[in-house]
């Protein structure tokens, strides 16, 4: 199938400075890929090169096959087919709900006003038609927006960070009826953030972006389980951090030894696992846990902190062996005291070796 949107070795300079760097990526109808990273990483440049409000240094755009631009060919933003979707909603103080939503759209009001009715009908808004936006709540402009965007039927939809403004309460359900009524649409949807929980929420595929460049591509769950380097891992959730030295594909550890194939003799190692999979055992007479081979060799440890979460306890240790200190998520309550000695394992099978 044909991608709807496909860029191919985007580059972007801005004073000599290289802000976006070979970027290559596609987007199939009603398919939702985000752009996640870091701010400044060239996440809302990448969208405003496609939108045609910047040009890139070189690359290419294709929409359905369509060659939109690229060094001989530019396409005007208007004829683009690309709604835009922004954080602050920029709907026009001036005019009514209806004449926002039918701002993009030609032809004379009669002709539009059928339209006009669907949309405001698609996002739960019947019957604000003559309301103005200072009279609308921040999710209710929210769904104004995106009825104007939707207006033109556009094929592609760029949302830079559109929910940032919202609060929590409210937005979960509008991010939810935004992405279904973009997916009945089938439009090919490319969104901004910098919230990994968020692009797990919503996206179909992620690009994980650093520097200007995508450093992994794929969806929520593989890049999750399977980071490409130690900050990937550490841009979804906390890591824990065990350094050691590969010797003979081994690397000993308080932990006992791990495997470390492809890693050089002598060669330093950084062994990550994330909080929750770490596992508490109480201490018995200075005794803990069996070594199990999915567990490991269990390593004593000092409570330094315990916090509950909400969801989850949060306990900080001290390791008595090097004086290190790893964190652990426990769900629901479990509150040890500051100085209480307790026993870690960590499973082999949710830790990541990366070299040093």
């Amino acid at each position: 199938m044909t991608p709807r949107l496909e860029l191919k070795n985007i580059c972007k300079e801005f004073a000599g400075r290289q802000v976006v760097s070979d970027l290559s990526l596609s987007v199939a109808p009603g398919q939702v890929t985000c752009l996640l990273g870091p701010s400044g990483c060239g996440k809302s440049t990448t969208l405003r090169i496609i939108a045609g409000v910047e040009h890139q240094t070189s690359g290419e755009i294709w929409v359905d096959g369509k060659l939109i631009s690229g060094d001989d060919v530019r396409v005007p933003p208007e004829g683009r087919s690309i709604g835009l979707m922004f954080q602050d909603f920029a709907l026009f103080p001036h005019l009514s709900v209806a004449q926002n939503v039918a701002f993009g759209l030609t032809g004379s009001k009669a002709d539009n006003t059928p339209r006009v009715g669907e949309l405001l009908e698609r996002v739960g808004l019947s019957g604000f038609d003559d309301k103005y936006p200072h009279e609308l709540s921040g999710g209710e402009q929210q769904r104004v927006a995106l009825a104007r965007a939707l207006a033109p039927r556009p094929k592609i939809m760029l949302m830079d960070e559109p929910f940032s403004g919202l609060d929590d309460r409210l937005r979960d359900g509008i991010r939810d009826q935004t992405l279904s009524v973009l997916k009945e649409a089938g439009t090919a949807v490319l969104l901004v953030t910098h919230e990994p929980h968020e692009a797990m929420r919503m996206a179909d595929e992620i690009a994980l972006m650093r520097g200007g460049r995508i450093v992994q591509q794929g969806n929520p769950y593989n890049l999750y389980n399977a980071p490409v380097d130690k900050e990937a891992a550490a841009f979804f959730s906390d890591i824990n951090v065990i350094r050691g030295q590969s010797n003979g594909a081994l690397t000993d550890t308080p932990f006992g030894q791990f495997l470390t194939p492809g890693h050089a003799d002598g060669g330093a190692v950084e062994i990550v696992i994330r909080p929750q999979h770490l596992k508490i055992d109480f201490d018995r007479s200075g005794h803990g846990p069996n070594p199990t081979p999915q567990d490991g060799t269990p390593a004593r440890a000092v409570v330094t902190r315990a916090r509950f979460m909400g969801r989850e306890s949060l306990v900080e240790f001290r390791m008595e062996s090097d004086g290190s200190y790893l964190k652990a998520t426990v769900p629901a309550v479990f509150l040890p005291n500051e100085g209480t000695t307790l026993w870690l394992t960590m499973r082999r099978d949710r830790c990541f070796v990366f070299p040093a």
